[in-house]
């Protein structure tokens, strides 16, 4: 059934009238819920899936070690964006501008506190049974936490700086205070990525942090920098804030960087003596400064959905989407050419604007086939996953479907049915 429903939307696609495809984009039926929201989402939860669980077999897929650009580091911006566009629906209109601060408020703050649970190392993986954490070493940030900043940025920008009028609904003229915020936050973010002078900094590990030592003895490890303006692992001023603000005990245990050939990680996670100095410290990818570029995601989302929730005519959304998609692209693209990389752990100026075009890129192609089309029985599926995706995202991030499942064994915790199936299945 799903192969003949494609090849009558091939048939239909090939065969409609010019005419009738100009007039389908010129009209728009009565303002309803816009599915190619939820598809989008699904998308999203989607992706998520398949590279956290795809990842260690195709590393292509897998974030990307430091520079460069890999599937799984567009899940962030993605989840960024839409929430961003979502915005834009919720407060179309706002009656009481306090009222609707303290939802968004009160919103961000158990997203956030949701994000904590999660990933702060309360879920002690599939490996085990157990769970807890200790709060001298709890993660404060993480992926909803990060999305939660932007969140509430971009949802005070919507409440308290929108001017929008009547007659027009413009990018830069409508809403010129959102992108004063967010140029500003731009501005601030490079100032101190390129400003900051980070000095030689030194950090101590022990067993409890480190499975490099056999012994209960602590290590103190030595990284120079006395540098200013560097985007490298070892010496960027994002880890120096964080660990200035939240601590090294803080930070992520398991950063993607101990994937570069400087670090020599063996297949089992563990970073030999040998390495740099820099491959045995913790390094949070979802960190303060990376929040300031992470907001400005949300807002150009927010823009977008001005346009879903303002503007009427299919044709008009399809043609400002893709101008700014595109020009955002281009722009992204020229500051990696001229020396800005594109990089997912430090959220970069130019891997901000790639992805958030990405984005609008994608989003746009799913309103076309969605909405505008209605070509809704290939995508069903998506559009239920992103209905659900926040409880979605909570079983695959901590990992609790799988642990349910590991959780009824036979005799002993290593006979359970994702330790047969891994022996069976995936070494073989």
């Amino acid at each position: 059934m799903l192969f003949r429903s494609s090849l009558k939307i091939m048939a239909d696609l090939l065969h409609k009238p010019l005419l009738d495809i100009e007039e389908q984009l010129h009209t728009s039926k009565k303002p309803q819920r816009a599915a190619s929201l939820d598809v989008f989402r699904g998308l999203c939860v989607l992706l998520m899936m398949l590279v956290d669980y795809g990842g260690a077999i195709f590393p292509i897929i897998a974030h990307s070690p430091w520079n460069g650009l890999h599937l799984a580091d567009s899940v962030m911006p993605f989840f960024l964006f839409i929430a961003g566009v979502s915005l834009a629906l919720v407060y179309k209109k706002v009656p009481n501008r306090i009222e609707a601060t303290w939802k968004a408020v009160i919103k961000a703050i158990k997203l956030f506190l949701l994000g904590v649970v999660i990933q702060g190392g309360y879920f002690h993986g599939i490996n085990s049974l157990t769970y807890g954490v200790d709060m001298k070493r709890i993660r404060w940030l993480g992926i909803l936490q990060k999305i939660s900043v932007g969140y509430i940025v971009a949802a005070l920008c919507e409440i308290w700086l929108s001017c929008r009028t009547r007659r027009e609904v413009s990018f830069l003229k409508s809403y010129y205070w959102h992108w004063c915020v967010a140029f500003s936050l731009s501005a601030i973010y490079l100032g101190l990525l390129y400003g900051l002078y980070v000095p030689d900094w030194q950090f101590e590990m022990s067993k409890a942090t480190s499975s490099v030592f056999p012994t209960n003895h602590s290590y103190i490890y030595m990284v120079k920098c006395s540098l200013r303006g560097n985007l490298g692992p070892a010496c960027n001023s994002a880890g120096m804030i964080d660990r200035y603000i939240l601590g090294i005990d803080h930070l992520y245990k398991k950063p993607v960087y101990r994937n570069l050939k400087e670090c020599n990680m063996s297949t089992d996670g563990h970073v030999p003596d040998n390495s740099a100095s820099w491959c045995h410290a913790p390094f949070d990818p979802e960190g303060v400064l990376s929040s300031l570029t992470a907001a400005v995601t949300c807002i150009i989302g927010l823009q977008y959905g001005h346009l879903l929730a303002h503007l009427q005519d299919h044709k008009g959304r399809m043609e400002k989407w893709t101008l700014f998609s595109f020009s955002l692209l281009v722009v992204g693209l020229l500051l990696a050419v001229i020396g800005d990389p594109v990089n997912k752990s430090l959220y970069t100026f130019s891997y901000m604007l790639i992805t958030s075009a990405s984005a609008g890129i994608t989003y746009s192609a799913l309103y076309l086939l969605v909405d505008v089309y209605e070509y809704r029985c290939l995508t069903f599926v998506l559009e239920w996953m992103g209905k659900h995706s926040l409880s979605i995202f909570v079983l695959v991030s901590s990992n609790l479907a799988v642990i349910t499942i590991q959780g009824f064994c036979w005799a002993a915790p290593e006979n359970n049915m994702i330790h047969w199936f891994v022996s069976r299945f995936v070494r073989r």
